[in-house]
């Protein structure tokens, strides 16, 4: 997630204050990524910084204003026009988990799979209620579709986690089946096992 390019977005709209940006980031967002008034203005300060937003006005109250660059603009342009980057995804905990899980002493990676469907599920069903309020009444204004959207890119998000854990299950059985189906190592071949021997009280005949 950028804060920077959001609180640019919100910016574009015209000029706020800091807390004022982070009341809409998080209106736009439903609150799914809160954000602390010092992320905020750490962000606002490097903004100002490479020169994409100015502080130069105050409002009535006292509050110092924030103003959008050309060059914020255009940043935010380049932003919006660019897919997001997917060839080196953050990590991911549950991945990492799992892949460390696999042979670790005392761990049945199966229950750690129920213990995480279970999780993903009830969050799926708490993301699906969200929708449902949502949608009681037709969205009203922009900020509302927004947090529509957030909410179904969680839903979906939620449904291939859990379609994943599934596969992670199945295929976790199968490779113990394929195991306990393998034959036994017998003995090596006769020509590993060294001379054989001749028995006690025998002699072999020459020839």
């Amino acid at each position: 997630m950028s804060i920077r390019h959001g609180l640019l977005a919100l910016l574009e709209r015209g000029p706020r204050y800091g807390s004022r940006l982070r009341t809409e980031f998080e209106s736009r967002t439903g609150s799914t990524w809160p954000l602390n008034v010092g992320q905020v203005y750490t962000t606002l300060s490097r903004l100002e910084r490479d020169g994409m937003i100015v502080q130069d006005v105050s409002d009535d109250a006292g509050h110092d204003l924030y103003t959008i660059t050309d060059d914020g603009r255009a940043e935010l342009r380049t932003w919006f026009e660019t897919p997001v980057d997917r060839t080196s995804p953050p990590r991911d905990e549950l991945a990492i988990k799992l892949a460390m899980a696999v042979g670790a002493p005392g761990v049945d990676i199966r229950d750690v799979i129920q213990s995480q469907r279970h999780h993903t599920l009830k969050a799926m069903q708490d993301y699906t209620r969200l929708k449902a309020r949502a949608l009681a009444d037709v969205p009203a204004n922009r900020d509302e579709v927004a947090w529509l959207l957030v909410v179904e890119q969680l839903i979906f998000q939620a449904e291939a986690e859990a379609r994943w854990l599934d596969h992670c299950e199945s295929r976790l059985v199968r490779l113990a089946e394929a195991a306990a189906t393998e034959p036994a190592a017998g003995p090596g071949p006769a020509a590993t096992r060294g001379p054989a021997r001749t028995p006690v009280g025998r002699t072999r005949s020459k020839r």
